[in-house]
C-alpha cells in the first residue's frame, strides 16, 4: 500500500462564517460544493496552499474541535498577511515549540484549530 494524500473532513456548523474564515481570511481556495437538495447539509472543497480540506454540515462528518497540523514554510510571512487583514475573530502569534520548528494556531467558528508549522532547517 502506497498513502498519496489524506484530505481532512472538518465539521462546519455556520456556512456564512466558514466562508469568510476560510475564503476571505485565510485566503483558502474554493474547489467546489455539493447538496444532494436545496434543503440538504452543505459539502465545501477547499485547497489553501496546495493543501485540499473538506468542510462538511453533515451530522457525523467530524466534530467541532478537530486540530489539524498542516507543514508549510513561510509561516512568519503568513501570519503577518493574516494580521494585515485585521480579521475581527483571529489575530494568530506565533510559538516556537519546545520540539523546534516555528508554529501558528487558528481556530474557524467552527472550534476546529489549524495548525501551520515549519521545521528548523
Amino acid at each position: 500500500m502506497e498513502c498519496k494524500r489524506i484530505v481532512p473532513v472538518l465539521r462546519m456548523l455556520d456556512v456564512e462564517k466558514t466562508r469568510e474564515f476560510y475564503l476571505d481570511f485565510l485566503g483558502a481556495e474554493l474547489l467546489g460544493e455539493h447538496r444532494h437538495e436545496p434543503s440538504m447539509p452543505l459539502y465545501l472543497f477547499l485547497s489553501l496552499g496546495g493543501c485540499e480540506l473538506h468542510l462538511s454540515e453533515h451530522f457525523g462528518d467530524g466534530i467541532p474541535g478537530a486540530n489539524v497540523r498542516i507543514e508549510t514554510g513561510g509561516v512568519k510571512a503568513y501570519q503577518q498577511s493574516l494580521l494585515a487583514k485585521a480579521y475581527r475573530y483571529a489575530r494568530p502569534g506565533l510559538e516556537k515549540p519546545p520540539w523546534g520548528g516555528l508554529e501558528m494556531t487558528v481556530q474557524d467558528p467552527n472550534g476546529n484549530r489549524l495548525t501551520f508549522f515549519e521545521r528548523e532547517s
